[in-house]
């Protein structure tokens, strides 16, 4: 069941179009996507429809991505999804929907980077583009973002489960990197733009390498640790070192620590959906769960360097 009882077809979202932006209906249309939050559909060569549809959340997130996306997109070395229109609810359809840029590539859950010095490079000029200070009035996380030491109890649960299922051989291993991570001193800078969901099928990849970032809505300001935890989960073996050098401005010791802690909570919540899309169950991605395991081994081996 999902939080919309109105079907989504290509017919409503041209009824839409044609209500409130007529010059847009005529375009090609046809389903690209079906995510946690919204179904994104082709519009012609250059735009999308995102429509909420899965959770009540959406059209906030989606209200919250119109307001600062095209904010921070001129600043962005990467292609983002940026906001062109926005639909309001309606009698036809009772929530708001948006129109925003199309945003080629794959998947990195499906076509992983693979030139991995130019995917490090990538990624950090990225995140150093997009970690600026936020204002004040920017939108704080949804149970995200904080100190990993806050997650201890979700840390034990995960990795008993993911242990219980087979998906982790040697918990023993991953347990002292989330433990130095929940020890490392908290973020005392100043709360900076973060994309908040970076992970594997949130990142496009064109010729090996990353061409694109999707999905802001857990767009948030805080700790820029969060994000850096995107490196271990997104970045082929041997990556790491370069992004943390090219990041700018270089993360501390402390701040490395927390990003490998949220990195294995990232982790694990990836191999768990994993292993529900490999079962055939509700929501499951069975290709989130091979960069997940592969995330875990290069977080084991980093605790000891």
């Amino acid at each position: 069941m999902t939080a919309t009882e109105i079907d989504i077809t290509e017919d409503l979202i041209r009824d839409l179009l044609r209500e409130q932006h007529p010059d847009l209906a005529d375009r090609p249309l046809k389903l690209g996507a079906l995510g946690w939050d919204n179904q994104v559909w082709r519009l012609g060569d250059d735009l999308a429809v995102r429509m909420p549809w899965a959770t009540q959340t959406a059209d906030a997130l989606l209200r919250k991505e119109h307001a600062w996306l095209p904010l921070l997109a001129p600043h962005l070395p990467l292609q983002i999804p940026v906001p062109q229109r926005l639909g309001e609810p309606s009698e036809r359809f009772p929530r708001p929907w948006l129109v925003t840029t199309w945003v080629p590539g794959e998947p990195a859950d499906r076509a992983p980077a693979t030139r991995a010095a130019e995917a490090a490079v990538g990624l950090a000029a990225f995140l150093t583009a997009l970690h600026r200070p936020a204002p004040d009035t920017a939108p704080t996380g949804r149970d995200r973002g904080g100190p990993p030491a806050d997650t201890a109890e979700h840390f034990a649960r995960g990795l008993a489960s993911a242990t219980e299922l087979g998906l982790i051989r040697d918990p023993d291993a991953v347990r002292p990197v989330w433990e130095d991570a929940a020890a490392a001193p908290e973020w005392t800078g100043p709360r900076l733009w973060l994309h908040g969901d970076l992970h594997p099928a949130n990142i496009l990849t064109t010729n090996g390498t990353f061409s694109g970032v999707i999905d802001f809505g857990d767009l948030f300001a805080g700790d820029p640790a969060f994000d850096l935890a995107a490196a271990w989960i997104l970045l082929p073996d041997g990556a790491v070192g370069l992004f943390h050098e090219t990041y700018r401005p270089t993360p501390d010791a402390a701040t490395l620590r927390r990003a490998r802690g949220h990195a294995v909570m990232r982790a694990l919540a990836l191999l768990h959906i994993g292993d529900a899309g490999v079962h055939g169950r509700p929501g499951g991605k069975p290709t989130w769960g091979p960069p997940a395991l592969a995330a875990l081994q290069r977080l084991t081996a980093s605790v000891h360097q």
